[in-house]
Formats: C-alpha cells, sequence, structure tokens
C-alpha cells in the first residue's frame, strides 16, 4: 500500500499534464496530444528542480501506463474486418515498411546512431508514428530520451507530409484512390493521415479519407509481428549473454519478455471472434490514446531538452531519410500496379 502512495504524486502530475496536453491535441489534430505532452513535460521539468516527491509515480507512468495503454489499443483492431478491406494495399504496405526498416538499419550502421533510436524512428515512421513507438519502447527498454527524441523526429516530418502531400499528389496527377493510398502508406501517424485525406477531400470534392484510414488501419497491424520479433530477439540475446557454459541461463525470461505485447494481440482477437461493437471499442480506444498522452507526459519531465536538441541531428537525419524512402516507394508500387 505504502509504495502505491509513493506512485500517486507522481501520476497526479502526469495526469494533469497530460490533460490540457490532451485538449491541444484536439484542437490541433495535426500536432497531436502526445507531442504537446512531451513539450510541455520538457518545459516543466525545467522550472521544477526537485523532482524526488513525484520520482516513482513517473517512472510508473512512462513504463506501466504505456503498456496498459498499447494493450488497449488492441480493442481497436478487428484484424479480419481490416485485412479485407485493405487487402489491395498490402503489397505497398510491406514495401514502405520494409523499405523504412532497411534505410533505420543503413543509418544505425552509418552514422553510428544510438540502436534504440533507429529502432524507433523506423517503426515509426513504417507504421504509425507514436503508437507504434509507444508499443516498442518497452519491448527494447528504451529509455526516456529515446522515446521523446523518436516521437519528436516523427513529428517533425508528420506536419511536412499533412502540409506537403496534397500539393505533392495534385501536381503527379494521383487519382483519388491514388492519393488515399499514397496518404494510408506514406504519412506516419494516423492525425496526419487524416489531415492530409482531408485536405485532398477539401481541394478536390472527394472521399479519400475513408481509404487513406482503412489503409492506415492495415498497416497498423504491422506492430503485431514486428513487436513481437523485437521481443523475441531481445530474449534471446537476453538468455545467451546470461548462459552458462553448460548452456543454463541465468536470466529469468519471465521478466524479460514483454509480456504486454501478448496482451495486446489477445485484445485484438477478441475484438474480431466477437465481433465487439463501435461502442465498446470507441471508449476503450480513446483512453488507450489518452494514457498514452500520460505517459508521453512523463517521458517529457524525465527529458532532457538541452541534451535532446545536442543530440538530434543524426535521428533528423535518419528521419528525413526514412520519409523520403517511403514516400517514393509508395508511388512507385502504386505505378507498377496500376493504382496511381
Amino acid at each position: 500500500m505504502s509504495k502505491l502512495l509513493q506512485k500517486i504524486p507522481g501520476i497526479l502530475l502526469c495526469l494533469a499534464i497530460a490533460l490540457p496536453a490532451w485538449f491541444l491535441g484536439k484542437c490541433l489534430p495535426v500536432v497531436g496530444g502526445p507531442v504537446f505532452a512531451i513539450l510541455l513535460g520538457m518545459i516543466l521539468t525545467l522550472i521544477i528542480p526537485q523532482k524526488d516527491w513525484c520520482k516513482d509515480g513517473v517512472t510508473f507512468t512512462s513504463k506501466k501506463i504505456l503498456q496498459y495503454a498499447v494493450i488497449l489499443l488492441g480493442f481497436g483492431m478487428n484484424l479480419f474486418q481490416i485485412l479485407e478491406q485493405g487487402r489491395q494495399s498490402l503489397p505497398i504496405i510491406l514495401s514502405t515498411i520494409t523499405v523504412s526498416l532497411v534505410t533505420a538499419f543503413i543509418l544505425y550502421k552509418a552514422l553510428r546512431l544510438q540502436k534504440n533510436s533507429a529502432i524507433l524512428i523506423g517503426v515509426g515512421s513504417s507504421i504509425c508514428g507514436g503508437s507504434a513507438i509507444a508499443a516498442t519502447a518497452p519491448v527494447i527498454d528504451a529509455s526516456d530520451e529515446e522515446v521523446a527524441q523518436s516521437i519528436s523526429v516523427i513529428f517533425l516530418f508528420n506536419i511536412a507530409a499533412a502540409l506537403l502531400f496534397p500539393t505533392l499528389g495534385g501536381i503527379l496527377g494521383l487519382s483519388d484512390e491514388g492519393f488515399g493510398i499514397f496518404a494510408g502508406t506514406a504519412v506516419n501517424d494516423t492525425s496526419s493521415v487524416t489531415a492530409a485525406a482531408t485536405a485532398w477531400d477539401g481541394i478536390h470534392g472527394s472521399n479519400t479519407l475513408d481509404i487513406a484510414t482503412i489503409v492506415k488501419l492495415t498497416r497498423t497491424l504491422a506492430i503485431i509481428p514486428i513487436t513481437l520479433v523485437l521481443a523475441l530477439l531481445r530474449t534471446r540475446g537476453a538468455a545467451q549473454r546470461g548462459g552458462t557454459a553448460d548452456g543454463a541461463s541465468k536470466v529469468s525470461l519471465r521478466k524479460i519478455f514483454p509480456f504486454f505485447v501478448l496482451f495486446f494481440v489477445l485484445a485484438s482477437v477478441i475484438t474480431t471472434l466477437f465481433q465487439l461493437p463501435a461502442s465498446v471499442t470507441d471508449p476503450l480506444k480513446e483512453l488507450s490514446k489518452f494514457l498514452i498522452v500520460m505517459a508521453m507526459a512523463a517521458i517529457g519531465w524525465n527529458t532532457n531538452i538541452i541534451r535532446l536538441v545536442k543530440s538530434g541531428g543524426k535521428p533528423i537525419l535518419t528521419g528525413l531519410c526514412c520519409w523520403i524512402a517511403i514516400a517514393c516507394v509508395s508511388l512507385l508500387m502504386q505505378a507498377l500496379l496500376g493504382t496511381w
């Protein structure tokens, strides 16, 4: 009980930061609540020097509450419905995810980037921005600064895509369907996909938003295999490092393996098999998004903004290269498949 009481001040602090960030995110969805939460957290931590009173609760929020948010995210994914509606775009989605991860790996080697930063930027660029980073960070045991840095990089190119892609699509002569697929596969975060598709619809009087959303949801499914693969790789690596000469392991795989990923998969399966109605899944999705905002507030609080800015050049370059590669491959695949 005493441990729980120690966490309450930090949890309430993150809640207090998350509430205005959530509201600002609703007003400016192209930026989003998680980015506002990180920024507010980073500003407040400079103003309030004494942090011992909230340390336990902030750590709990950035780790455990983030995992609970990812589990709830699974209730918004009807696997059969998404695959049925988005299967036309699957080759493009697989191509863009592959090129983003390969690009991030090459730059990780070439620039000597931090491994976790490269993974988070590659996954965030290729799948679904902040949600993918939130799901991946606990799996690879990323630090708060690595998460904040990756979210910031993704945010930068979200804004650029939302502003530039509708004009670029018009210049290239994309059809309404073609732009919906382009936005759904080449824009990082769901909010920015929505912003780009809505801008296109406003210009062309079309209804590409539905296409872009379905493609984006299909792309989001990649969280499942990627987080599971990363979890297994981390578990195997820890077992090898902790192994003895006779092969016995000194590490507890139960402690290392991120079981919240399996609960996330289970939530998706429950939604799919039982056809949960929107009246049930929509509130759970909203709660998941809010908990992510709370976790980002905690991550912002634990982040040194000065050190973050000084070390930001390589991650930004990595994000830029992933962004350009994804956009180019998306357009190339559409040209090859005739969906332009």
